[in-house]
C-alpha cells in the first residue's frame, strides 16, 4: 500500500513537472566516451621555493620561464625514457608540486608504471589517475512510513518541504530560527550545477570548470547536491535547501557519465580542491568516493589546517568506506538507516526531493545527499560560530546526527550518546 508521504511526492512532483514546462529547458548530456584517466599515470615533481618580489610580494615561480621549461624537460625526458606521452601540467603550489600527466601505452599496467617513474630522483612521486565515482542510487520504489511530523511553527512556503526528510528529522525549521548559513561559502566539488535552475537563482557566487574537453552542460548529481545545501527558501516552489542563506562554489570535477554514472579523476578533484582552498571555502563538499590518493590527500591536509570543514560520502562497498571519507580528518557520511562503517555519522539520504537540471525537482537516494545535508550543517554552525556560537562539533546518537543539538547544543528530542568532533581522530 503506498504510504501518505509517498502520495504526496507524487502529487508534489506532477505538479512541479508542469510548472517547469514553462521554465527553459536545458538538455540532458549526452554519454560521455570511455573514461581515458583510466590508461593516466601522474608525476609530481617539487616547485622551487616561493621568491619575493618588491613589486608583487610571494609569487610562485611556476611563473618564471626558465624554471618552468626547466621542469618541462625533466617530464619530457622522463616520457621519452619510459614510452609515454606527455598530455597536460597544472601547477599544486599549496602543496610545493607541479602535477605532469602521461598517458600509458595500452597493455602497460599504470600501477607498474608509476611505481617504475618513482624511482626517478627527480620525481618526489607517481602514482596511477584515480577515477570516483558520485554516491548515488537509483529512487526507492516506494518510501517506507515515517513517524508523523511535529507540529512545524513557521513553515516555509515552499510546496515541498513537508517531503524532505530533514524537515522532520532535523526540525529544520527550528535550525533556521538559529542560522541559515548566510555568507559561509561551501565548495559543491561536482558535476556541473544547473546555476539557472529557480530554486539554486542567486545561490552561486563562483563557478569553475576543471574538466576538460566535455561540454558544461548542467548535469544531474551536481545540481541535485547543491539544491540539497542551498536551495532558495521561501520562494513559493521546490524545496528548502539545509543552509539556504549558504553561497555555493560550484566546481565541475565530475562529469555525467550516464544518468546513473557521475564520475571524477584524481587530476579533477585535486584542481578542484586546490581552487577552493586557495578562494577561501569553508565548506568542501566531496559526495563521492574512490581508491586512496597521495595527492588529494596532501590538498585536503591543507584544508584541514585551515580551518575548512571537509566532508566525504561513504561507500559502504570499500574499504573504510572509500576515500576520501577514510581520510584522517574527513566527515565521512552515510545515509541514516544504512550500512553503517566505523567513524561515520548518518544523515538522510533516502527519498530526498532536490533540485535537477531543466529547472525540475526529483527523488534522490544515496550518501551522496546525507553528505550534503552534513555540508549544510556544517554552513549553519559556522555562521552560528561567527556570531559567538560554541565550536564546531557533530553531536549524534546511535551515529544519526543530532542536528538541532549539533547547532545550538539543546536537545531536540534526541538524547545525545556520543560527540563527534569536524575532524575525525
Amino acid at each position: 500500500m503506498m504510504s501518505p508521504l509517498r502520495r504526496l511526492l507524487l502529487i508534489l512532483a506532477a505538479w512541479m513537472g508542469l510548472a517547469a514546462l514553462a521554465l527553459p529547458a536545458q538538455a540532458t548530456p549526452a554519454a560521455a566516451p570511455v573514461v581515458a584517466s583510466e590508461q593516466q599515470v601522474l608525476i609530481l615533481l617539487k616547485l622551487p621555493a616561493q621568491h619575493f618580489r618588491s613589486t608583487t610580494g610571494y609569487a610562485d615561480s611556476y611563473g618564471d620561464g626558465a624554471s618552468r621549461s626547466a621542469r618541462r624537460r625533466i617530464a619530457g625526458r622522463i616520457a621519452r625514457e619510459h614510452g609515454l606521452k606527455l598530455v597536460t601540467d597544472w601547477p599544486m603550489p599549496l602543496v610545493g608540486l607541479d602535477c605532469y600527466v602521461m598517458a600509458v601505452p595500452a597493455g602497460q599496467s599504470p600501477d607498474t608504471v608509476a611505481a617504475e617513474l618513482s624511482r626517478d630522483k627527480a620525481v618526489e612521486w607517481s602514482e596511477p589517475m584515480h577515477v570516483y565515482a558520485a554516491q548515488a542510487a537509483a529512487p526507492t520504489p516506494a518510501a517506507r512510513p515515517r513517524a508523523a511530523a511535529r507540529p512545524l511553527a513557521t513553515t516555509p512556503n515552499d510546496p515541498l518541504f513537508r517531503a524532505q526528510p530533514a524537515a522532520r528529522e532535523w526540525r529544520l525549521e527550528a535550525l533556521h530560527d538559529l542560522a541559515t548559513g548566510r555568507g559561509v561559502r561551501v565548495a559543491v566539488i561536482d558535476s556541473a550545477v544547473d546555476a539557472r535552475h529557480p530554486d539554486l537563482a542567486g545561490q552561486i557566487e563562483d563557478r569553475q570548470d576543471f574538466v576538460p574537453q566535455r561540454p558544461a552542460t548542467a548535469e544531474l548529481h551536481g545540481t541535485a547536491v547543491a539544491g540539497v545545501i542551498a536551495a532558495v527558501q521561501d520562494n513559493q516552489i521546490g524545496i528548502v535547501g539545509v543552509a539556504p542563506g549558504a553561497r555555493l562554489m560550484a566546481l565541475r570535477a565530475c562529469w555525467q557519465q550516464d544518468p546513473n554514472a557521475t564520475l571524477c579523476d584524481t587530476l579533477s578533484l585535486a584542481k578542484a580542491v586546490h581552487y577552493a582552498v586557495d578562494h577561501s571555502a569553508q565548506v568542501i563538499n566531496l559526495s563521492l568516493a574512490g581508491p586512496p590518493d597521495m595527492l588529494l590527500g596532501r590538498l585536503i591536509d591543507v584544508a584541514l589546517a585551515r580551518g575548512i570543514v571537509v566532508v566525504s560520502a561513504v561507500d559502504p562497498n570499500m574499504a573504510g568506506g572509500g576515500f576520501p571519507a577514510s581520510h584522517k580528518g574527513v566527515v565521512a557520511v552515510t545515509l541514516t538507516g544504512g550500512v553503517p562503517t566505523p567513524g561515520s555519522v548518518a544523515a538522510p539520504g533516502r527519498d530526498i526531493p532536490t533540485t535537477e537540471p531543466g529547472g525540475r525537482w526529483g527523488l534522490v537516494n544515496g550518501s551522496s545527499y546525507s553528505a550534503a545535508h552534513v555540508s549544510g550543517l556544517f554552513a549553519l554552525m559556522r555562521e552560528r560560530m561567527r556570531r559567538g556560537g560554541a565550536a564546531m562539533a557533530l553531536v549524534s546518537s546511535g551515529g544519526s546526527i543530532d542536528a538541532c543539538a549539533s547547532l545550538s547544543r539543546s536537545s531536540c528530542g534526541v538524547r545525545p550518546v556520543a560527540l563527534t568532533a569536524a575532524p575525525r581522530p
